[in-house]
């Protein structure tokens, strides 16, 4: 593990969804073209989200995944450099391209995306075991599961076997049997939070189930516009976010993970960490874009003084 607390290290092993835009006032109804506003196309995939944003927000980030030997390969690989994410352990297939993830995103800032995974779906076990050393050497892992689960498994145990705090952010939603034992912080947004427990409405009582589902203690639940609730198993609290105007919602949950993962790594609190997350991930929201639009500490510091209470 990284024995420099001012800059932690942070390896996230994810997914790249190249994003191809489309911004519409609604979505069309079934059967229905509706022309559309604008349309961007942005580097994505929530592990290439969170790898960016810890970069961001101060780590020494590192990035483990599958990219296409296409052109979107090359711009993910470009973006690694100019960001200063360290991308040695990447590789490369020929024979399946880049993923590519497809959102529409709505006049009041929404958006719901489809993914076609194509080389994300080759970092299974035997991927991680080629690159072990990032993860031993790391102070924070980083999960989601839009990868294999044998590979999130594996990934999971080799850092929990090695003291490094593993981090999950459970989507897309899927079932957590077998991660028992394997996860420190599990971050789910708010419907993913239902949708795993079975219980509506309720954090509190979401957490708890969370809790017992991967006997961990720390659960955050973001909130969207209502900030993020937390739990470290005896105390709780939710923590509310600024009122801003939102224009893309991409990413900020993935901003909101990776600065908690940057701030928990540098000695952080859980409750103090996701204060940052939450202002981190609403500063995103009023800027175009996902990785690309996360805040600096220095800009989410400012953000913070701006909206003291």
């Amino acid at each position: 593990m990284s024995e420099n607390s001012k800059n932690p290290r942070v390896t996230t092993f994810g997914s790249f969804m190249m994003d191809l835009v489309a911004y519409t006032p609604r979505r069309p109804k079934s059967g229905e073209t509706l022309r559309g506003d604008s349309f961007a196309i942005a580097l994505g995939g929530k592990g290439f989200n969170q790898a960016i944003s810890a970069g961001r927000a101060g780590a020494n980030s590192a990035m483990l995944g599958n990219l296409g030997t296409d052109n979107f390969g090359d711009d993910f690989m470009k973006a690694f450099v100019a960001e200063g994410v360290r991308a040695t352990d990447i590789e490369h297939s020929d024979e399946l391209g880049t993923g590519v993830g497809l959102p529409v995103v709505t006049g009041d800032g929404d958006n719901s995306i489809i993914i076609i995974p194509q080389s994300n779906d080759l970092g299974g076990a035997d991927y991680i075991q080629r690159h072990r050393q990032s993860i031993i050497e790391s102070d924070v892992l980083l999960l989601q599961l839009e990868l294999p689960a044998d590979g999130n498994f594996a990934a999971a145990k080799l850092a929990k076997d090695n003291g490094v705090m593993v981090i999950l952010t459970p989507a897309p939603v899927a079932p957590l049997a077998g991660w028992e034992g394997l996860v420190d912080v599990v971050v789910p947004n708010e419907g993913e939070a239902a949708e795993l427990t079975g219980i509506e409405g309720d954090v509190q009582k979401q957490a708890q189930a969370l809790s017992q589902m991967l006997g961990c203690k720390n659960v955050v639940i973001t909130l969207g516009p209502k900030g993020a609730f937390v739990t470290d198993g005896q105390r709780s609290e939710t923590i509310g976010a600024p009122i801003v105007t939102a224009i893309d919602t991409i990413g900020a949950g993935d901003t909101m993970c990776a600065n908690l993962a940057t701030r928990l790594a540098a000695g952080d609190d859980i409750f103090t960490a996701t204060r940052f997350g939450v202002y981190a991930a609403t500063l995103k929201v009023t800027r175009k874009g996902a990785a690309m639009a996360s805040p600096t500490p220095s800009e989410v510091q400012s953000f913070i003084s701006e909206n003291k209470e």
